[in-house]
């Protein structure tokens, strides 16, 4: 039988059993892989030289027929794109005057087959000052292309306050695409007189008409979280937006595109929090305890763009937010990223019986485990959302009916 003193979730909530492996082995694991990353870094680093060492090695107790030309030749190669400018002049005149000096010591020096190797040498040693040049040039062009989407990502969105109404937040923002600050995914958090507000979304599509849409549902937001009584009446301020946006678009996003979001509203000096759903996947509530409840949708609804297939009156859900508690809103990049073998990562799982110091530190380690779950193949965008309640925990948590 039940445990009479034990609160039963209330409907709408999955309360997920806390795994068998604790926090502290999931983060030794984390602490070896990047021992493992470091480690290969600097034997990237140490490669050039080791080259050059195995090439004396092999050119002192080979052979006379055989040659370690190949060894000195790759050293400048590898050094090209991992070492500076300097670097790399250094790694090829040390390839040169070292294979110099060994056909010096070994009385080789003016035989036919030494001297092209030499030649060789010299000539892949100013090949990798040339190629190490443009690596830098393409570097540099990329870092400027990088602070242009930077500069964008925070008009279009803009990191949130680490604290805002008396609640800690932290936001993250995942590109699927290399290099790729912003697409479709979006999240902003705006104190209001009604409580903070916030909404997290997943807009269809990529590429500038959803960056468009994340301008569109943001811009929308900030005005009517400040305006709108209800949160009901902030989800359909966002739906007539989307609909005036997509009314002066052609082609096929005028009838296909439509955008999952999640509002919330966090009353001040309450213990609650509201959630209007539309088509989003659920956040997750973690409770100080390291239990974790999922907050589903008791009324699944239509994404927001999609008022034209049905009237269903938005319906706000109210639950429990007790002190010590994290909300962790998401898109789906997080929950439907797939490993190797074309499993899902479960957020809900992965999470339970695990406590954070705060909502950045959850943050990171939830984009780090999705990282090593994708094997760093991520093929969707993610935005992440933690909001904790400060505080200290209650005895009892319960969830409202």
């Amino acid at each position: 039988m039940p445990d009479p003193d034990t609160p039963l979730p209330a409907p709408g909530t999955r309360t997920v059993p806390v795994p068998a492996y604790g926090g502290a082995e999931a983060e030794a694991v984390t602490e070896a892989e990047e021992r493992r990353i470091s480690y290969a870094r600097a034997f990237l680093r140490a490669l050039p030289w080791l080259l050059i060492v195995a090439g004396v090695c092999f050119d002192l107790f080979a052979p006379s027929d055989y040659t370690a030309g190949p060894l000195f030749t790759a050293a400048p190669l590898v050094a090209a794109p991992l070492f500076s400018l300097r670097g790399t002049v250094l790694t090829g005149t040390a390839a040169v005057v070292v294979v110099f000096g060994v056909h010096l010591g070994l009385g080789v020096l003016g035989k036919a087959g030494e001297v092209t190797e030499v030649a060789t040498v010299v000539t892949v040693a100013a090949l990798a000052v040339l190629i190490n040049v443009l690596v830098r040039r393409n570097v540099a062009r990329l870092a400027s292309a990088r602070q242009i989407a930077e500069a964008a990502q925070r008009a279009v969105l803009p990191e949130p306050a680490a604290r805002i109404g008396g609640l800690d937040i932290a936001a993250r923002y995942e590109a699927a695409q290399a290099d790729a600050f912003i697409g479709g995914d979006l999240y902003t958090v705006q104190d209001s007189p009604h409580g903070v507000r916030l909404v997290v979304g997943d807009v269809r599509g990529k590429g500038m008409g959803a960056v468009t849409a994340v301008a569109v549902v943001i811009g929308a937001f900030r005005e009517a979280a400040e305006q709108e009584p209800t949160l009901e009446a902030v989800a359909q301020r966002l739906e007539r937006a989307l609909s005036r946006d997509r009314a002066g678009r052609e082609g096929p996003d005028v009838y296909e595109g439509f955008t999952t979001a999640v509002l919330a509203e966090i009353p001040h000096g309450s213990g609650v929090v509201r959630i209007v759903n539309r088509g989003h996947p659920a956040p997750l509530l973690l409770l100080p305890d390291g239990s974790l409840r999922e907050l589903q949708a008791r009324e699944p609804a239509l994404p927001l763009g999609m008022g034209d297939l049905g009237v269903w009156p938005d319906r706000v859900e109210e639950w429990d937010f007790p002190p010590g508690s994290t909300l962790l809103f998401h898109t789906d990049g997080v929950s439907e990223a797939r490993d190797a073998h074309g499993r899902f990562y479960d957020p809900a799982v992965r999470l339970a019986g695990r406590v954070f110091s705060g909502p950045g530190a959850l943050l990171s380690t939830v984009t780090r485990e999705v990282a090593r779950h994708t094997g760093g193949r991520g093929t969707d965008d993610m935005a992440l959302l933690a909001v904790r309640r400060p505080g200290r925990p209650l005895s009892a948590v319960t969830t409202s009916e």
